[in-house]
């Protein structure tokens, strides 16, 4: 089925899965399935439903992805701190939050391969158990010569977040109907951001920069025992409450996707039909280098803030919370705009255009020397930047439908730790040599390259239409069977 020809060539929309074509959005935009005549009466007759319980669920994950990616900017908001308290250099305290961007590499492809044969339950799970054993082993670095147990800790928070970070659009995939999954995945990412504003904002003000060693240490436990109580907690809860899916789904392309059998899915052949998409390798590498240089700016944040106002830990850390709060509103903005418009690939490239010129704007006005101005730029670039992340995971989802949700999130984060990496380092680089204007053109020069890239990617929203279809489909059955009348064939009914 589908546009295979005899010399067993496929197009660049046509993938295999075990040696069976799988087309589900060709280019004749129908929708096709394995042993499409009983699944499509099944599509059509299947009902869907929404569960109040959703909620629930997106919020659980809110929370605890929030304890894990507070823990990723809680050691570079007081870089100074922590480079006295545990005598290290400030290159290696930012790897405590580029360890976690390196960890995501490595991991990505067998957590998303995990996913898909497991599970959200247990990818939960793991990602809950992971970051309570990490919280409680920092707890046991609250010592100056005990560096390497914080970083050991830090590590195993880091390999929890590759278990958290790409699945928002899934979660909001399996729970929620059409016309709000685009927010759901706002909520699940607004978790995740709101985790990096209290890390901006908490740790200067439980760890003040005092002189005593011994005060010092006292505060820095006070700190990670707060986080272990709290990670603990959300472990209990997840084990009690987290569910791995509705038993009825929410979306017509929910139900098509339940209906394909297990065995013919190759985890191998989908990531292999990702990697031929080419609108999708368009947005792995924009998305990239996007989010890249929001890793970047929040992990050197206080080293550029105390360059040019020498004591302001705590307003650094202000300052970072404004570009995160701000964030978290653009990013429900976009996803309820997404939701009501479905005009994603113009909604991806405007936002990414004002993350450029608000990269450019907080460039030159950092060295003003009035922090108010400070705190309006950077509130006007986290605003963008940070409210593009659940438009590139919902854009992606929309290119690459039925692939696994997680799979092309993994794919998109991949991406941006790379970037986030090798940013991160080369601007903190350039910081030290040339000062920060530098270092911050060198990211509006990337930010541009992404904006041209963004441009370039073909907007083919494949989810949407597999739903459009499966309503269409749905309804010409219906009609159908009204005019049969009393002699319409008998159809099973699904709970």
């Amino acid at each position: 089925m589908g546009d295979e020809s005899s010399t067993g060539e496929v197009n660049d929309n046509q993938c295999f899965v075990d040696g069976h074509s799988k087309s589900p959005i060709p280019n004749d935009s129908q929708v096709y399935i394995e042993h499409s005549a009983p699944l499509q009466r099944d599509l059509n007759t299947d009902t869907t439903h929404l569960y109040k319980r959703r909620w629930l669920i997106v919020c659980l994950f809110s929370s605890y992805s929030l304890c894990n990616s507070y823990q990723w900017i809680q050691y570079g908001i007081i870089n100074n701190i922590f480079m006295r308290f545990y005598n290290v250099d400030s290159f290696t305290i930012d790897w405590m939050s580029m360890i976690y961007m390196l960890a995501y590499i490595p991991l990505i492809f067998p957590v998303t391969w995990l996913l898909d044969k497991k599970g959200l339950r247990v990818i939960a799970l793991v990602a809950t158990a992971l970051n309570c054993i990490g919280t409680w082993v920092k707890v046991a670095s609250g010592r100056p010569d005990l560096f390497a147990v914080t970083f050991l800790g830090q590590v195993i928070c880091a390999v929890a977040q590759v278990f958290i970070l790409g699945m928002p659009s899934r979660i909001a995939s399996v729970w929620f109907g059409s016309e709000e999954v685009s927010t759901a995945c706002s909520i699940g990412v607004f978790g995740n951001q709101l985790g990096i504003a209290i890390g901006f904002l908490v740790p200067p003000i439980l760890v003040p920069n005092v002189e005593d060693m011994d005060e010092l240490a006292s505060y820095v436990r006070v700190m990670f025992y707060i986080t272990a109580g709290v990670a603990t907690f959300l472990f209990i809860v997840v084990v009690i409450v987290f569910q791995e899916r509705p038993a009825i789904p929410p979306t017509q392309a929910q139900a098509a996707a339940r209906l394909i059998p297990a065995e013919n899915y190759s985890y191998t052949a989908s990531i292999l039909c990702l990697l031929r998409n080419r609108p999708f390798i368009l947005l792995i590498i924009s998305y990239g280098l996007n989010v890249g240089c929001f890793y970047a700016v929040s992990t050197l944040l206080n080293r550029m803030i105390i360059e040019h106002y020498p004591g302001e830990e705590v307003n650094a850390g202000r300052i970072g919370l404004t570009i995160v709060i701000a964030g978290m509103v653009g990013s429900l903005i976009c996803g309820i705009w997404l939701d009501r418009t479905k005009t994603y690939k113009q909604t991806t490239l405007a936002v990414y255009v004002m993350s450029l010129v608000g990269m450019v704007v907080y460039a030159f006005t950092l060295n003003l020397g009035h922090l108010w101005v400070v705190f309006i730029t950077a509130g006007a670039l986290g605003f963008f930047m940070t409210g593009y992340l659940p438009l590139g995971f919902e854009f992606a989802v929309e290119l690459t439908y039925p692939e696994s949700e997680g799979t092309s999130s993994g794919l998109l984060n991949c991406s941006a730790q790379v970037f986030g990496i090798i940013f991160t380092i080369c601007q903190g680089k350039i910081i030290d040599r040339f000062g920060t204007l530098s270092g911050n053109l060198f990211l509006c020069v990337f930010l541009l390259i992404g904006t041209i890239i963004t441009g370039l990617i073909k907007s083919d929203l494949r989810r949407q239409r597999a739903n459009q279809l499966a309503k269409t489909a749905a309804a010409a059955s219906h009609h159908e069977t009204k005019d049969y009348g009393a002699t319409a064939p008998f159809k099973s009914s699904h709970p």
